[in-house]
């Protein structure tokens, strides 16, 4: 399946290594932050409409509320700083991967469907909440910047714990 290649493309791109400095700058983060929310929604919006499973259609709805909050708070921070959200290789890799998944799960039907939604849900919070917490927390250089990220942070670890319980009753 595709989500292994997806995700270690973005693990790489997070990792820092893309960035010449050591690590992305706030603008840099802030298109990261809003490119990785929009993954998930598209992806939530998908399971809403194909998941078999409730529990799975919730979980995708959950995950567009939620992730739509996010982008609209560091839509709001970056707008009150003053920083334009700067498109970046991270921020590329990221929507390439995710248009390639959707493409991939968009094929699936029923449980298939549902099974590898919440795979792809578990690797990606996995990959992202690594991110935040090895990169972009620690290359924040603003306050409020950097709070966001660790409210975000702590939302997305309960985001993997829900999709990695689903991903067991799915078994």
């Amino acid at each position: 399946m595709k989500i292994a290649s997806f995700l270690a493309a973005a693990a790489l791109a997070l990792s820092g290594t893309a960035f010449a400095q050591g690590g992305p700058n706030d603008a840099q983060i802030a298109h990261i932050v809003v490119t990785a929310n929009q993954v998930d929604i598209d992806a939530g919006k998908l399971a809403e409409k194909k998941a078999k499973s409730a529990d799975v259609k919730a979980f995708g709805k959950q995950m567009v509320t939620d992730h739509s909050g996010v982008n609209k708070q560091a839509v709001a921070l970056a707008k009150k700083l003053g920083v334009k959200p700067e498109d970046n290789p991270t921020s590329q890799a990221l929507s390439k991967g995710a248009a390639a998944e959707l493409k991939t799960l968009a094929k699936l039907k029923d449980g298939a469907f549902d099974k590898a939604y919440v795979a792809n849900e578990v690797a990606f919070h996995k990959t992202v909440n690594g991110a935040l917490k090895d990169t972009l927390i620690p290359s924040a250089k603003n306050a409020e910047l950097k709070s966001l990220l660790q409210t975000g942070l702590t939302l997305f670890q309960e985001h993997q714990k829900h999709a990695e319980e689903l991903a067991a009753k799915l078994k």
